[in-house]
C-alpha cells in the first residue's frame, strides 16, 4: 500500500461515527486514473444496520 492511500484512509477514519461498535473504519482506493476515493462507516440507532467503509 502506498503511504499517501493509507492517510487518506486514516483521515477517512477520523470522520467515522461509531458510537456503538467503537471501531471506526476507513478506506481508500485508487482509480486506474490517479483519482482517489475515501469512506468511513456511519452507524446509526439501528446498529448494527448502517454504512460500512467499504461501500
Amino acid at each position: 500500500m502506498s503511504h499517501d492511500l493509507f492517510e487518506a484512509a486514516k483521515a477517512a477514519m477520523a470522520k467515522a461515527y461509531a458510537p456503538y461498535s467503537k471501531f471506526p473504519v476507513g478506506a481508500a482506493l485508487r482509480t486506474e486514473d490517479g483519482r482517489v476515493f475515501t469512506g468511513a462507516n456511519i452507524e446509526v440507532a439501528s446498529y448494527p444496520e448502517g454504512w460500512c467503509a467499504e461501500t
